[in-house]
């Protein structure tokens, strides 16, 4: 494989990812650059949390070397031509996105935590917040696209109802029935 189709493999979108396709634009480039400019931060306080030995802090320095290979993973994974010259990041970062999107956000969330566990400082909370807050995101895209008003009102209904028909009951004092029936009926036009 040359130097240009390596670089064209790794710029190249997923193809045969399709469970992105279904997300706005913004979403799907925004978790992206939020989970590189998360890596790029945690690499950078990682380090700084690793100058804690110069005062003895063995936990920062443990936490620094475990948020820098977060980072690092992080970096793999969601942009993999800052990668290129290791052998099997393409390889890895496929298997990564044929997976569904909850691993990756499980992934990400999981990784996160451990560096602010085991030191609570700023440099590790923004470092490790920022890739938290990119498996949060992926948290959301694999929840999908929310449901229409007609079948969220059929889902709530306490009745079976089809959806796209529409509900016209008069309110009611019962404190059984769900209050998604019709906010048209609620207004006082």
């Amino acid at each position: 494989m040359s130097f240009a189709d390596k670089i064209t493999g790794l710029l190249a979108p997923n193809s045969q990812n399709g469970q992105m396709d279904d997300h706005p634009i913004w979403l799907r480039y925004g978790s992206k650059i939020l989970g590189i400019v998360g890596a790029f931060f945690a690499i950078l306080f990682g380090l700084w949390n690793c100058f804690g030995i110069v005062l003895f802090n063995v936990a920062c320095l443990i936490s620094g070397i475990i948020q820098m290979l977060v980072g690092f993973l992080v970096m793999a994974l969601e942009a993999p031509v800052c990668c290129m010259f290791i052998e099997h990041v393409k390889t890895v970062t496929d298997k990564i996105d044929s997976r569904p999107l909850w691993n990756k956000a499980a992934l990400y969330c999981g990784l996160a935590i451990p560096p602010i566990v085991i030191c609570p400082s700023l440099a590790s909370l923004f470092g490790c917040g920022l890739v938290f807050g990119t498996g949060v995101l992926y948290g959301m895209m694999s929840l999908g696209k929310k449901g229409s008003r007609e079948d969220m009102a059929a889902v709530a209904s306490p009745t079976t109802m089809q959806p796209g028909t529409t509900i016209n009951m008069p309110p009611t004092s019962d404190q059984n029935v769900t209050l998604m029936e019709d906010p048209d009926v609620w207004r006082t036009t």
